[in-house]
């Protein structure tokens, strides 16, 4: 969802650029990219000690090579683990706080042809990613009544067997849903079944999220460097009682909205300004608004000198360092004109007569 910035009101040091809006919209889809580019999948993920081969003539399991929870697990149960390569994988009741909500299992072993038969060799990470696209995603869709938000909170994720359980002779795959960071793993635990959760992809009010080469990574403390500090959550349900609003309309109701907001979060309507931040908040497209989503965040962060986004230090409600200077206010004489973002034509202005 891409981020929109203007000057409100309230804020007088100018709209972060396009360019930068675009590098956050860019960083803000690492986490989803990764996921699909790495998935969910854990490799070496289960504890050989654990790993049987299935009996000859038995009736095949669908998975209890690689331990019972992965084994037994199916659509509408709830996985969590504490360990990096989760070998304490468990199953949980979805009410309390888990990692993965099983949409669907896959059995490989009924594809045609050598490839996942036995003695076959373990896939790769990319591969694991295109047998995710081909059955898990749509498998997410069924799961949630054709209402997966593509750019709400939850991506696709998919768990295989491990090295260990493939060798053993398992090929069953755990579709599911995630909430992952920008590294592609499902680091944020879940609360409840995603079936009932609002899928905005929001923060909770007072999150600072983190900065790596400019870009924004994942919630922070707001004592660490970061890029931006979340002022509020709008629900634009309260406005907007039709179908999918217009960016243009989305835009006009947020401005207001998160100015107002920004001035009751920081204490003052002026702190926006003499602290040199600028406001701003993204949008949501017509699909996630067909998917039931509804939220958006108000934002206060600074553009770079170059790309992306300034190192900011401390919660913007007290004091500040920005790029590891404290904030210089501008001057208050009503006729502050801000310096040019990088890219921008330098300022028109207006000469006296």
């Amino acid at each position: 969802m891409p981020f929109r910035a203007v000057e409100s009101k309230l804020d007088k040091n100018g709209p972060l650029s396009a360019s930068t809006v675009r590098w956050g919209l860019l960083a803000m889809a690492v986490g989803v990219t990764l996921a699909v580019l790495i998935t969910m999948f854990v490799s070496n993920g289960f504890d050989s000690n654990r790993v049987k081969a299935h009996a000859p003539g038995a009736a095949q399991p669908t998975g209890a090579v690689a331990g019972a929870a992965f084994g037994t697990a199916k659509e509408g149960d709830c996985l969590t683990w504490t360990k990096a390569n989760a070998s304490d994988l468990s199953k949980v009741d979805c009410g309390g706080k888990h990692l993965f909500e099983v949409t669907a299992d896959i059995d490989l072993s009924k594809y045609p042809g050598k490839e996942f038969g036995p003695g076959s060799r373990f896939p790769d990470s990319l591969r694991f990613s295109e047998l995710r696209d081909e059955h898990c995603v749509s498998a997410a869709q069924e799961y949630l009544g054709g209402k997966l938000d593509p750019r709400g909170k939850f991506v696709v994720g998919l768990i295989n067997p491990g090295e260990a359980g493939w060798k053993a002779g398992e090929r069953t795959l755990r579709c599911g849903l995630q909430v992952s960071g920008s590294q592609g793993i499902a680091t944020k635990p879940i609360t409840g079944s995603v079936r009932d959760i609002n899928q905005s992809k929001v923060y909770d009010i007072g999150t600072c999220i983190g900065i790596k080469s400019n870009l924004p990574t994942d919630p922070v403390d707001c004592t660490q460097p970061h890029a931006f500090e979340i002022v509020s959550t709008v629900d634009l349900a309260s406005h907007f009682t039709g179908g999918p609003p217009s960016k243009d309309d989305q835009d006009k109701f947020m401005e207001d909205q998160c100015a107002k907001d920004a001035g009751d979060y920081l204490g003052s309507p002026d702190a926006l300004r003499n602290k040199t931040l600028t406001l701003f908040w993204d949008a949501l497209d017509a699909r996630s608004w067909l998917a039931g989503s509804r939220s958006l965040n108000c934002m206060v962060g600074k553009g770079a000198d170059q790309e992306g986004f300034a190192t900011i230090t401390g919660s913007a409600k007290g004091d500040i360092q920005i790029d590891g200077q404290a904030p210089v206010p501008p001057p208050n004489n009503g006729r502050y004109t801000p310096p040019p973002l990088p890219g921008a034509a330098p300022p028109v202005i207006p000469q006296p007569r």
